[in-house]
């Protein structure tokens, strides 16, 4: 089930699952919990509903994913925020669930196009973005969260 995020302890459980299951597969440190939670708090702090929204996805009454939709601040650009989905329930189309109805969200918001910045590590994230027509337009080698990494910004025409 894909709800909106909304419920006390969702927005405890965004940044707690992404600090953990980050740290577990990729080694990374506590900046990259960190700028989960400036994500978090941003969003909770000062979103627009028209705007804005985030998702849980649950399985059994359990927190299983998650994903945001913020306004990218821009030319009519929303920007898909911290997709995630536990090890337990990938191979689900939990992640694909996420990223349509973020994408569905900012189609009747208004949006002109949807941008998202991930990190080369996330294979399994990357191919939900280019199943869904993303396409590279950056990349960037960098140093963050206790790794090597290349960033890397992607870019859906949303009309």
């Amino acid at each position: 089930m894909i709800r909106e995020l909304g419920r006390p302890g969702d927005l405890g459980w965004v940044v707690k699952a992404h600090g953990e299951m980050y740290a577990a597969e990729y080694g990374w440190d506590t900046d990259f919990e960190a700028l989960v939670a400036r994500i978090v708090a941003d969003y909770a702090n000062d979103h627009d509903p028209a705007r804005e929204n985030a998702w849980i996805a649950e399985t059994d009454g359990r927190r299983m994913g998650c994903v945001f939709c913020v306004d990218g601040r821009d030319d009519g650009t929303a920007v898909l925020r911290i997709l995630l989905v536990d090890p337990a329930a990938r191979g689900h189309g939990i992640g694909r669930q996420l990223v349509d109805t973020c994408l569905e969200f900012a189609r009747k918001a208004g949006y002109h196009r949807m941008r998202l910045w991930t990190n080369d590590p996330l294979q399994a994230a990357r191919h939900i973005y280019l199943s869904r027509g993303f396409r590279l337009t950056g990349q960037e080698p960098h140093h963050s969260f206790g790794a090597d990494l290349i960033g890397q910004t992607y870019e859906l025409a949303l009309r």
